[in-house]
């Protein structure tokens, strides 16, 4: 059986990166892992503070993939690894989700984003499912701990 989650009022709506579930990482708040993984992109400017302190993730999000703000020049390099720091620092903080997480035994993981090939799946599931994969290794890391 396939595990597929999307949206924050599926089964699965805590592996959202958009799920009200916050933690402290590098020294500060974050109130979701969307919010982390978006101000990351401009670490060492004022639009970190920017993004960490907006109420949404989707404010988050849209901010984080604004052009007008300067990306750093090794973001492709260190994305995955800046979403499996935070996806694992969220579910190490939630002892809740946690345990949701741990329930899925080996099952696969899929972000069913219809619009996100990398990821997720994709509208016709050939995407790479990166958020997906980084779950899966998170539930390893957290079972062998």
């Amino acid at each position: 059986m396939t595990i597929y989650f999307y949206h924050t009022r599926d089964q699965y709506a805590c592996f959202s990166n958009f799920s009200p579930h916050g933690f402290m990482l590098d020294d500060l708040y974050w109130f979701t892992s969307e919010h982390y993984f978006q101000a990351q992109k401009f670490i060492g400017t004022h639009h970190l503070e920017a993004i960490r302190l907006v109420k949404t993730p989707r404010d988050a999000a849209k901010m984080g993939r604004q052009r007008t703000r300067p990306l750093r020049s090794d973001w492709e390099q260190v994305k995955d690894d800046i979403m499996r720091k935070a996806v694992l620092c969220k579910f190490s903080t939630h002892v809740d989700i946690k345990e949701i997480l741990l329930s899925t035994g080996n099952e696969e993981i899929v972000e069913n984003s219809p619009i996100d090939y990398y990821w997720g799946c994709g509208y016709d599931g050939s995407g790479k499912n990166m958020l997906g994969k980084i779950l899966m290794e998170v539930r390893e890391i957290i079972r062998l701990n």
